[in-house]
């Protein structure tokens, strides 16, 4: 399978049935990041939360007290 990274527009090459190729055939909103791209976003997004500045907002759930 034939996969494009949109950052750096590299076009790499994936086998049909790993899981990756899967999750991006039954998933159109995920992505396929090179591993270079894929490797330079996440230094800077560890850079980020090491200043203390970066938050992650995740959706607060309430307890419902009959289902556990």
């Amino acid at each position: 399978m034939d996969v494009k990274c949109p950052i750096c527009d590299e076009v790499s090459q994936i086998d049909d049935d790993s899981p990756l190729a899967k999750c991006l055939r039954n998933r159109r909103k995920h992505l396929y990041l090179c591993p270079t791209c894929d490797e330079r976003i996440g230094k800077k997004t560890r850079k980020r939360q090491a200043t203390g500045k970066f938050h992650l907002y995740e959706e607060k759930k309430e307890v419902d007290p009959y289902i556990q």
